[in-house]
């Protein structure tokens, strides 16, 4: 385990509207996966990528997310709350309302998306370039596996557009893999109220200031059935590999 802060922000206040019925009484972030709550996979995870500190954006159903998951010394972390308040305030928007307990420097993620590499890889990424206000961890995605929305110049994220004009441009042959390290100044561009990460990412690479870290395994998500269904397919599966370190190396 590594001795320095190494902080993740999960932000898992989403209200799961594409799972239906199922995310009524469990918030996404629970829903069991190989038989465990997604959530414990993904701490799991962070933690084996040695951080020490996480903390969670929460939202609908938070109370539950708290109770199951406790202080987080189960996975070796330190676990702090925000809770969005009784408007959601969007991805964005929840950065902004957790300033006060972000690091310097920190990793942002998804509380549905399920990353099979090393967390700590873009947060070392944007520490070692003090010139970058962010580290955005991308796959090549070619729209396989959802619709492509970043392009890249050698480690430097020159296009980022999460919105329907990304469908028209082919340009954008990579896609925002989930994981994103940020200073905690950049966050501070956003202004009070709601707004969403992606609006951040996009000023950042359109500033020059968004670096690129090429991730080599496919992303997973919850957000819907058939993301369940490949994720529990993927954790059961006796080749399952996980990119760490020492197999890139």
């Amino acid at each position: 385990m590594t001795t320095d802060l190494r902080q993740v922000v999960v932000l898992a206040g989403g209200l799961a509207t594409r799972l239906g019925q199922r995310a009524t009484a469990l918030p996404k972030y629970l829903q069991p996966v190989a038989g465990r709550p997604f959530a414990y996979w993904q701490l799991e995870r962070i933690a084996a990528s040695g951080f020490n500190s996480a903390v969670l954006c929460i939202g609908h159903l938070g109370d539950a997310i708290e109770d199951t998951l406790g202080d987080g010394s189960t996975w070796g972390l330190n676990i702090d709350y925000v809770e969005d308040g009784p408007e959601p305030l969007g991805t964005g928007g929840a950065l902004v309302g957790a300033l006060h307990q972000l690091q310097p420097t920190f990793v942002v993620t998804y509380g549905d998306s399920y990353l099979p590499f090393d967390y700590s890889e873009p947060l070392e990424d944007l520490r070692a370039h003090p010139e970058a206000l962010g580290t955005m961890s991308v796959y090549r995605n070619q729209g396989r596996f959802d619709r492509s929305n970043t392009r890249i110049d050698g480690d430097r994220v020159v296009t980022y557009a999460k919105d329907a004009s990304a469908a028209r441009r082919p340009e954008l042959d990579c896609i925002d893999y989930g994981a994103t390290a940020l200073r905690r100044t950049a966050v501070q561009q956003l202004g009070a109220g709601p707004s969403e990460l992606s609006t951040l990412q996009a000023q950042l690479a359109k500033q020059g200031q968004l670096r690129a870290w090429l991730a080599s395994q496919r992303f997973y998500e919850i957000g819907s059935e058939q993301g369940l269904a490949e994720l529990d397919a993927f954790l059961t599966s006796p080749v399952a590999g996980i990119e760490t370190p020492e197999a890139a190396s």
